[in-house]
């Protein structure tokens, strides 16, 4: 890393700190509020820097300012109430936030505050291996506020059982499919190891059924006055169990295949799904079976396994695989 590049790194951090010390600060004042030089004094800062940050806090944090006779505070509900983790429960949740790190492929602010929070209770061991976490997701491309701006009404919607308008953009891989309008009643929002991407689940009105929506891919969202009956408390779990990883509004499909007896140990080692059951072979093969939501996930892993898999069932898909693994063959060998 070049001189330039860690003095940048050096300065996105001490803002991301200082955003952190201006909003506990105001924290603590709750409905009185702090004047700019009362902040200035409390954190550390000039005047003007103050002003600065807190139009940045609002506009990149996306967290509710109010001013008031030059007065400014953080409006109720901006911040949930503390929580009190033991070492290993922090220790739970910080593993999770690094697998979202890892996966992630821009900053996210809110997911850097997060982490500065959680540095503050835990041993300094934990907590330096948690600013290295910041370093490394500030490292990224700038998130899309437009893309945060949908993700935050989409929150707010789930949080307070409202039905959202969208504008979704169903055509990326069929341009003939366009856009679409639709009314939807959010019950989840999950992210995919898959596709290292934010999927909104719900009930779309508009089709009448249970539908998964790429967060990418909505252009606008419209929260309503209408409100909604959650689903049965488990149903939504219950129901991505069979999914391979995020859709599970396919039906569903048992899928079996055969694993030559060179990676056999390595597919016994991780538990896939939930479903499935192996039973090893006399000649050291296995044989694997589950039953998933669809086969439009499932297809990437077979496919990462090459040669060692063959699908067994259902023939769909074992025409599908061998057509994928014949076109990948014929480019190799016309070159």
């Amino acid at each position: 890393m070049s001189i330039d590049e860690r003095d940048r790194l050096s300065a996105k951090r001490d803002r991301t700190a200082r955003f952190y010390r201006v909003v506990r600060f105001l924290e603590g004042r709750g409905d009185r509020g702090a004047a700019p030089e009362e902040i200035a004094a409390a954190v550390g800062m000039s005047k003007r820097t103050v002003y600065r940050d807190l139009k940045a806090i609002e506009e990149e944090l996306l967290l509710p300012i109010w001013s008031e006779d030059g007065r400014f505070g953080l409006a109720d509900g901006g911040l949930l109430p503390a929580l009190s983790l033991t070492r290993e429960e922090a220790m739970a949740v910080f593993l999770s936030a690094r697998l979202m790190a890892r996966y992630a492929d821009e900053y996210d602010p809110d997911l850097g505050a997060a982490f500065q929070k959680l540095a503050e209770g835990l041993p300094p061991v934990l907590a330096h291996h948690i600013v290295d976490s910041v370093d490394l997701l500030s490292q990224l491309r700038p998130a899309d506020p437009g893309r945060r701006s949908i993700i935050r009404s989409l929150t707010g919607a789930w949080a307070d059982r409202r039905v959202v308008e969208l504008r979704y953009r169903s055509g990326t891989y069929d341009s003939s499919k366009g856009t679409r309008r639709a009314r939807v009643q959010p019950y989840l929002i999950e992210p995919s190891l898959t596709t290292r991407a934010l999927y909104l689940i719900g009930f779309d009105e508009t089709r009448g059924a249970v539908r998964t929506f790429k967060i990418d891919r909505i252009e606008s969202v419209a929260p309503t006055v209408d409100r909604f009956e959650p689903p049965a408390e488990g149903a939504m779990e219950g129901s991505l169990a069979s999914a391979w990883d995020i859709i599970s509004d396919q039906p569903r499909t048992e899928v079996r295949l055969r694993f030559s007896a060179a990676v056999a140990g390595r597919v016994q080692e991780t538990r896939w799904h939930p479903t499935e059951i192996v039973e090893p072979a006399e000649d050291g093969s296995l044989d694997w079976r589950a039953t998933v939501a669809g086969t439009v996930e499932i297809r990437s892993w077979i496919l990462g396994w090459g040669a060692q898999v063959e699908v067994l069932a259902p023939a769909e898909l074992r025409a599908e695989i061998g057509a994928i693994a014949a076109a990948t063959a014929a480019h190799y060998s016309s070159g």
